[in-house]
């Protein structure tokens, strides 16, 4: 026998009897520890175990549909394996080899990561995970591995164990869920924080109910008559004692950022160590911004939408959150949406850094072509009249003498750039932002946000936050310290990176210089001493209509972004029927937003750079 099968095979035996399988009644025993969710002064959000919802089941409650589901989504060969499936094993090594991700744990080793609390991403780690989860098997029948996994597993919603899951998604039993539910509650073990997401759902729905199909567990004919569950119950009957209205969506925020780095953490880990989450959100920001939304939108039309997103420029820190109030309502704070003209400040950015002065002028009649694309200009005439620069274009929005600038000068690509560069990500869960129709390079709709010009509300609160924060961009979070019952803590380290080279402060601070005129111009002056810069803007429709209307804005100590549209691609009108502006209705909510946020704070005035 050659060293390179000998050593291994003695390590593993070695590390055989020495590692302790996990107990399901001691693992049990330990579930009562609380997830704690703090604001950023201290004081208590929500304790996420003391609302969770937790139900056991026994092997014999578990429905050959519901067990074949969790099988396609999690470890086909469950039933044969030697609690490792030495294919995934190979196949996952593989791909993180060739630069992607992929976990390759089969159902005994996930329960042995949960049972452990030891999510490391370590060879080490691995090891002790394999050698453990093939003990287990050994000694554990697949009934009672099976049974103890899906008691403890999170699936969102507040849900731990399948019966509660059953119960959170669709208000069911487990012996009453259908091929078609089974597919969607399984599905969701690996996403449990994107339980909202109707297109994440489906994805997962379809990857599961493929492999049922492969598998032998359904049949093409039956697999015909299912499609994905179009909706769940509501949120307040899955999940009644824990946050309610807007602050759902911050709850599922912190939770979503928890599993990611630089924590690492699932919820089912957390729980375990009674973890402290001190999150980024200022209780009078988030006050301010409820109260901002439900005052200005009182007695408009149900059909609109909104979303609002405040991000302290020194900290990355999101400080208010509002993507949506009532159950069932995707978070419009995470969904893409076309920006329009509110995208205009990266194109004085990409002038910038070619060293084209913010005072130069080029041509801003209306209408102009561009590769078969007029573009025309909102009004006929500006304060500047004919010779506008462009720090004037940005300011009025002349939309022509922009497409201008970037069709003949600084190009579509460098526009792009200057975004992604100030802090719009470049996909978002595998959409590629600020590409053409077929994934190239974007057509001249980039310089006025039109066309497939698709970010989040959040994305554009981030990417403003690096302009009033002299061209230090962070990237937007909700949490700021965990804490651990045995006393240990992890703050999140401070990832300042100057966006745009060596002149980022001066190219920020002259993009600012430009927006400084914004609030006066567009009748959102705030009440005290604080100096602004304010950019709206919409995505305008023929006849005079618009589809989507921005506000966004900042001071040095907080930028917050305002959007109001609908879920359909139509004309957003007000109550009296008017057409919504970016100075309308999400104007008011931005301005009522930071008046009563930085009135609440007692906020003195910070001047901008000149």
């Amino acid at each position: 026998m050659s060293a390179a099968i000998f050593v291994p095979a003695i390590a593993f035996v070695i590390t055989y009897f020495v590692v302790d399988v996990p107990d399901p009644d001691a693992i049990a025993a330990k579930e009562t520890q609380t997830v704690t969710l703090y604001y950023a002064d201290g004081s208590k959000m929500v304790d996420i175990a003391q609302n969770g919802i937790r139900s056991k089941v026994s092997y014999a409650q578990l429905p050959d549909v519901v067990k074949h589901a969790v099988f396609a989504a999690e470890d086909a060969t469950f039933e044969e394996n030697a609690g490792f499936d030495v294919k995934s094993i190979v196949r996952a090594v593989w791909i993180q080899l060739s630069g992607g991700h992929s976990g390759g744990s089969g159902i005994t080793q996930q329960y042995v990561k949960q049972a452990t609390g030891d999510d490391a991403p370590t060879l080490s780690r691995k090891w002790l995970e394999l050698v453990s989860a093939f003990k287990m098997n050994n000694e554990t029948s697949k009934q009672d591995i099976l049974t103890a996994y899906l008691n403890t597993v999170y699936f969102g919603r507040g849900a731990y164990g399948i019966k509660a899951g059953a119960q959170a998604y669709f208000g069911k039993d487990l012996d009453q869920l259908d091929p078609s539910e089974a597919a969607q509650l399984a599905g969701m073990i690996q996403g449990p924080s994107k339980s909202e997401d109707a297109t994440y759902r489906t994805w997962r729905w379809t990857n599961v109910i493929a492999q049922m199909v492969d598998k032998g567990w359904m049949t093409a004919s039956e697999r015909a008559k299912y499609t994905a569950p179009p909706a769940l119950i509501d949120r307040d009957k899955a999940r009644p004692t824990t946050l309610t209205g807007a602050r759902q969506a911050i709850e599922d925020q912190v939770l979503d950022e928890l599993t990611q780095q630089p924590f690492g953490i699932t919820v089912d880990q957390a729980e375990r160590q009674g973890v402290k989450i001190y999150t980024t959100i200022d209780p009078k920001a988030q006050d301010a911004a409820e109260q901002a939304v439900t005052s200005v939108m009182n007695g408009q039309p149900r059909s609109l939408r909104q979303a609002l997103v405040a991000v302290n420029p020194k900290t990355g820190g999101v400080t208010a959150y509002w993507g949506n109030a009532d159950a069932g309502v995707p978070d419009n704070a995470q969904t893409l949406q076309q920006p329009g003209t509110a995208f205009e400040p990266f194109d004085l950015v990409a002038a910038l850094q070619q060293g084209i002065s913010p005072t130069s002028v080029f041509n801003s009649a209306s209408p102009q072509t561009f590769d078969a694309r007029q573009i025309a200009n909102a009004e006929d005439h500006y304060p500047c009249k004919a010779q506008c620069t462009l720090a004037q274009a940005l300011q009025y929005s002349i939309s022509t003498e922009l497409a201008n600038l970037v069709y003949n000068r600084v190009s579509t690509k460098s526009v792009a750039d200057a975004a992604h560069q100030a802090g719009v990500p470049d996909q978002v869960d595998g959409t590629k932002l600020l590409v053409g129709e077929n994934g190239g390079t974007p057509d001249i709709n980039i310089a006025n946000g039109g066309g497939s010009t698709q970010v989040r509300p959040i994305d554009l609160a981030a990417a403003y936050a690096t302009l009033a924060g002299d061209g230090q961009r962070r990237a937007p979070h909700f949490i700021s310290k965990i804490t651990f019952s045995d006393g240990r803590s992890f703050a999140r380290p401070d990832d300042a990176v100057a966006a745009f080279g060596p002149n980022s402060q001066q190219i920020a601070d002259e993009v600012t210089s430009a927006l400084s005129g914004g609030a006066q111009q567009n009748n959102l002056g705030l009440t005290g001493p604080w100096p602004t810069a304010v950019k709206t803007g919409v995505q305008p429709l023929d006849g005079g209509n618009n589809a989507k209307a921005w506000t966004i804005g900042y001071t040095r100590s907080v930028a917050a972004s305002v959007w109001v549209g609908s879920d359909k691609y139509e004309p957003i009108l007000d109550k009296d029927f008017n057409p919504i502006a970016g100075n309308g209705l999400p104007g008011k909510i931005w301005q009522a937003f930071m008046n009563g946020y930085l009135k609440a704070v007692n906020a003195q005035p910070e001047s901008f750079p000149r």
